[in-house]
């Protein structure tokens, strides 16, 4: 058990960001909701211009180095939405000065990093939380409810589709984009928040087969994998990912199916729910249509949702859904799954005892 700072329930819980650039848009929007418990009071950025935009939207003071951010930030967590391969460094720096961390997805492009991460954050008492808002999502929320209530009976087979498009303009917008070393490729960066589905919603994974390839981008990493995967529980299942759809994103998908029950959560973003049939009734399928939802973005609507537990643990009124340890889940999940596209084998986990 570790202690942290006492709750904050006096004032509003200050947020820092360091990396301005698209999805940092989706955390100044969470925070300005929540606005009478949260605010933002710097931001940080390598690049002026972006920075000068970051500052003119939020009124935070502006940095170019998170150094000088933290000599001088009041801030309670500093939130990094900066490539991932730089988390590590940048959650051990964090760590060090005080603060508590929250990271976008995925938390480190390397097994070893996340452990860093975790272990800095320990050693300094402070907090680590790791975004994964689409957990959030209404369609998940009911999904994640029927398995817990072991409506599916013994489950047997999970499938994950994630079909979009990322053309060339989008890796040669930044020199990191497709990099092994700050990126990952469609598994870790695109399509995580399904990785992380494997674990969160059917259970410890036994071991899996990865077959990964650069069919037509001109990256490092890859733009389209599948997996084959067997969990403890004996259930087989398969996830296939490509960012070479034509011509823009088609489906973000996850289909159970059961002994007793079989849903298909569909859409652009798993927001659609195709297909909920069980053989007992339940008063949660009446929430069934009212749970999709339109939409045109492939982060869904999680955000605000996010912090809005994250300000509850800084109030002391919740626990972490998300913390280093749920965080270690899935990176496990696409580290080995590398290992296994590198080498041709199957690579049981964990990979550590």
């Amino acid at each position: 058990m570790r202690s942290f700072a006492s709750p904050v329930t006096d004032r509003k819980i200050k947020f820092a960001l360091v990396g301005c650039g698209r999805i940092a848009q989706n955390h100044f929007s969470a925070m300005k909701q929540h606005g009478n418990r949260a605010e933002i009071v710097d931001v940080c950025d390598i690049d002026p211009v972006a920075l000068a935009k970051a500052t003119e939207l939020t009124g935070a003071r502006g940095h170019s180095r998170l150094s000088d951010l933290l000599a001088s930030t009041e801030a309670d967590i500093v939130v990094l939405t900066t490539p991932s391969g730089l988390h590590a460094e940048q959650t051990t720096e964090i760590a060090a000065s005080g603060r508590h961390v929250m990271t976008e997805k995925p938390m480190a492009t390397r097994w070893q990093d996340g452990l860093r991460m975790v272990k800095a954050c320990d050693e300094a008492n402070v907090r680590l939380f790791v975004v994964k808002q689409n957990r959030r999502n209404a369609t998940l929320q009911l999904l994640k409810r029927a398995v817990e209530q072991k409506r599916f009976g013994r489950i047997y087979m999970v499938n994950l589709n994630v079909f979009w498009t990322r053309p060339q303009e989008y890796y040669d917008s930044a020199s990191w984009r497709g990099t092994w070393e700050f990126d990952g490729g469609a598994l870790m960066n695109q399509a995580s928040h399904y990785v992380d589905l494997l674990d969160w919603l059917i259970g410890p994974i036994e071991s899996l087969q990865a077959y990964t390839a650069t069919l037509a981008r001109n990256i490092e990493t890859e733009d389209t994998a599948v997996l084959g995967v067997r969990w403890r529980s004996g259930a087989l299942g398969s996830m296939n990912v490509t960012m070479l759809t034509y011509p823009k994103n088609l489906e973000g998908s996850i289909t159970i199916i059961g002994e007793k029950g079989t849903v298909r959560v569909g859409g652009v973003a798993v927001n659609e729910i195709s297909h909920w049939e069980f053989e007992d009734a339940h008063p949660d399928d009446a929430e069934v249509a009212g749970a999709s939802y339109a939409t045109t973005s492939v982060y869904g609507f999680g955000h605000p949702l996010y912090y809005d537990n994250v300000i509850n643990v800084m109030r002391g009124e919740a626990e972490p859904e998300t913390d280093g340890r749920e965080g270690l889940k899935s990176l496990e999940v696409l580290i080995a799954a590398y290992l296994s596209a590198r080498d041709g084998k199957r690579i049981a986990l964990p990979l550590d005892y």
